[in-house]
C-alpha cells in the first residue's frame, strides 16, 4: 500500500484535529504540523480552512456506515439499533470527549459560515433520509407515525444524547436514547 498523498494527510490531520479541538480552535498551522507537511502545501490543495472543513464533513459522513441501514438481510429495527450502537461505541472509544462532527460543526461554525451550514444541513438530510427509508421498510413498527418525521426526531434525539454523553462523560444519555427510542417509540 502506497503512502497517502499530501492532500489525504492534510484531510486525515484535519479530521483528527477538528474532532479533538473543534473548528475554531484548530488553525491551518496545527493541521499542517499534524500532517507533517509545510503550511504552503495546504494552499496547494485547499482554498481555505472552511473548504477543508467541508471535505472533513463529507469524509465523516462516509465513515458513519449509512449503507448498513439499507442492508435488507437484517431486520430494520435491529439495523437501526446496530447503527446507533456503532455510533455510541465510537464516541465511548474516545472517553466521550468527542461528539458527532455534524453536530460539532453545527454548534460551532454553521452560524458564521454559510458553506459549513449547507454542508452539515446536507449531511443531516442524507442521514435522516437513510433512517426514514429504513423506517418505511419497518412499516408496522411505526404504529401510524410518519417515517420522515420520526426519522428527524430520532436523528435529533441522537444528537442530544451525544451532547449529554459528552457533558456527563458516560453512556447514560445513550442508555436513555436506546430505552426511549427502541423500547417505547419503536416498540
Amino acid at each position: 500500500m502506497g503512502r497517502p498523498s499530501v492532500r489525504d494527510r492534510i484531510v486525515d490531520a484535519a479530521s483528527e484535529e477538528f474532532h479533538r479541538h473543534g473548528y475554531n480552535a484548530c488553525g491551518v498551522k496545527l493541521v499542517t504540523d499534524t500532517a507533517g507537511v509545510p503550511k504552503g502545501s495546504f494552499y496547494n490543495h485547499f482554498e481555505s480552512k472552511e473548504a477543508l472543513a467541508l471535505v472533513v464533513v463529507d469524509r465523516y459522513g462516509t465513515s458513519r456506515r449509512l449503507e448498513d441501514l439499507a442492508d435488507r438481510s437484517v431486520e430494520p429495527i435491529a439495523r437501526l439499533r446496530a447503527h446507533f450502537g456503532f455510533l455510541a461505541d465510537d464516541i465511548a472509544r474516545y472517553d466521550y470527549a468527542r461528539g458527532c462532527v455534524f453536530g460539532n460543526f453545527t454548534a460551532e461554525a454553521a452560524d458564521h459560515s454559510p458553506a459549513i451550514a449547507d454542508g452539515v444541513r446536507t449531511a443531516f438530510a442524507v442521514w435522516t433520509k437513510a433512517v426514514a427509508d429504513l423506517l418505511r421498510e419497518a412499516g408496522d413498527s411505526l404504529r401510524g407515525q410518519d417515517p420522515d418525521v420520526l426519522a428527524l426526531f430520532v436523528v435529533n434525539a441522537w444528537e442530544g444524547a451525544v451532547v449529554g454523553a459528552r457533558a456527563a462523560k458516560d453512556g447514560s444519555s445513550f442508555a436513555a436514547f436506546f430505552s426511549v427510542v427502541f423500547d417505547s417509540v419503536l416498540k
